[in-house]
């Protein structure tokens, strides 16, 4: 992209704009550890709506819908500590690595997004600096801390998707990510397809890559911790009824695999 000087943008986030993590239960001694990228859709006060009607700002654009109250409920429901990032993905999106065209996007979908336009290099870092690097910092504390403490920690990354993308329609209920680890997701597969009443993606509708991906290959699979990324097609999380059956999903599924870890001795560091 073309740098313009578009004035002193050294400070992102000023004292009225909130924070970029959102941390619930980080107490919680659950061996999963919850994280969600686009949780929220905030936007720091000095960008604006950066150039988009509010219609935009509400859409799958922003932010992952209905994956903020699966994820609260989730967490309480696992006892487990999740770590979350309040600003929406259009400022910088926090599952994409800095050399991605998608990290700091000039069109999401087919809307331009004008206030990311002519950015110039103290505006990228400053978005960068301030959203971006807190947010995995805190994931990688935490990460470290837990091992420091002797627990063990398996990563587990919620994200929801569009029924239809590109005029194509989805017809997956819930997708299982990954990209390297070979213990988590084939029992996560194994346990929601047994619920009988889902169609489950098998790395569907993404998969899990160092160039599309940043949360698991840098958290998880750098550190060798189990992981996966969970999508949940957001037509079934659209409201508050939705987020609380997948959430009971969730955690009826992951307290069987936690079982099933321990038995096999897998919960070690």
């Amino acid at each position: 992209m073309a740098l313009v000087d578009t004035g002193d943008t050294s400070l992102l986030l000023g004292s009225t704009d909130e924070p970029p993590v959102v941390e619930h239960n980080p107490q919680g001694p659950s061996p999963f550890l919850l994280t969600s990228d686009h949780f929220g859709r905030a936007l720091p006060k000095s960008l604006g709506g950066l150039g988009l009607p509010e219609s935009e700002l509400t859409r799958h654009i922003a932010w992952d819908i209905g994956i903020a109250g699966v994820a609260r409920a989730l967490s309480e429901r696992l006892n487990a500590h999740l770590i979350a990032q309040a600003y929406s993905r259009l400022v910088i999106d926090c599952n994409r690595p800095f050399t991605s065209p998608s990290s700091i996007p000039l069109i999401s979908e087919a809307t331009t997004i004008p206030g990311n336009e002519g950015l110039t290099r103290d505006a990228i870092d400053a978005r960068r600096r301030e959203v971006f690097e807190p947010y995995h910092r805190r994931i990688a504390e935490v990460i470290e801390r837990r091992a420091a403490g002797g627990l063990p920690t398996v990563l587990v990354s919620l994200h929801s998707f569009t029924p239809i993308y590109a005029g194509i329609k989805r017809p997956w209920h819930v997708g299982t990510l990954y990209q390297r680890d070979s213990r988590l997701p084939p029992l996560l597969l194994k346990a929601l397809r047994a619920q009988g009443d889902l169609v489950v993606g098998d790395n569907e509708p993404y998969a899990v890559s160092n160039e599309t991906d940043y949360t698991i290959p840098v958290h998880g699979e750098a550190r060798g911790l189990m992981n996966t990324g969970i999508e949940i097609r957001q037509d079934l999380i659209g409201n508050q009824a939705g987020e609380a059956e997948w959430s009971d999903r969730l955690a009826n599924v992951f307290g069987d695999i936690e079982a099933t870890l321990r038995a096999q001795a897998l919960l070690s560091i």
